[in-house]
């Protein structure tokens, strides 16, 4: 999967977040380290969205951009 994120830098480091997925950010001293980071941060989200959706009657669908 792939989603948009923003990076910003800062005095002390960066921060990063995916506009998709209110309230997923993160942050690292380094680019590299925001992106390992926020890599985890998106993975454990959509464990926590996948374990709120348990039970429900779940679909996708696609929409063209």
């Amino acid at each position: 999967m792939k989603y948009r994120i923003a990076l910003h830098e800062s005095e002390e480091g960066y921060s990063v977040s995916v506009p998709g997925l209110p309230g997923c950010w993160s942050q690292g001293t380094t680019e590299q380290e925001a992106m390992e980071n926020i890599r985890d941060a998106v993975r454990e989200y959509l464990s926590v969205v996948n374990e709120q959706l348990r039970g429900e009657d779940v679909r996708e669908i696609e929409v063209a951009v």
